[in-house]
């Protein structure tokens, strides 16, 4: 029987191959902070295919059903990603890092974050929304004062 660190430090992969009417795909090859950092504008960016794979899933529930769909996300995640790291390299990173070390709070990482907003709209003219933010209110991420603060 093996020990329980061993199975740890062992990758599943499944030997099981996609069809061949699915195109491949490389993984985003992002952790969860980054992923944080990056959330919203992942959202912006890929708004359209996120948006198409959502209304597949609707249709059915057989995960083979949105493969093509869910391959256009995943593309479309890479791609925004590789170009916050072109443009905003080191704002992301800063941001991501301080995500990762404090539990992955926003709050915590505010002013660090209006930096990387701030890179991403001057490179890329994308802008952080949050959804559901009502109108007329100004978004928690864009405080100077909030409630929360870093301890």
């Amino acid at each position: 029987m093996s020990s329980p660190d061993s199975i740890a430090q062992t990758p599943f992969i499944d030997p099981t191959p996609l069809p061949s009417d699915i195109p491949p795909v490389d993984e985003v090859g992002a952790t969860s902070a980054p992923l944080k950092s990056a959330a919203f504008f992942i959202g912006a960016y890929c708004k359209e295919f996120n948006e198409d794979f959502m209304l597949c899933k609707n249709e059915n529930n057989d995960p083979a059903h949105c493969l093509k769909e869910g391959r256009k996300v995943t593309r479309c995640a890479t791609d925004i990603i590789r170009k916050l790291r072109e443009h905003c390299e080191k704002e992301f990173e800063t941001h991501w890092r301080c995500l990762d070390d404090r539990n992955q709070e926003y709050f915590r990482c505010r002013p660090l974050e209006r930096e990387f907003n701030t890179c991403v709209w001057n490179s890329l003219k994308l802008e952080k929304v949050i959804p559901g933010t009502p109108q007329g209110q100004e978004p928690i991420h864009l405080k100077t004062k909030p409630v929360f603060k870093a301890s």
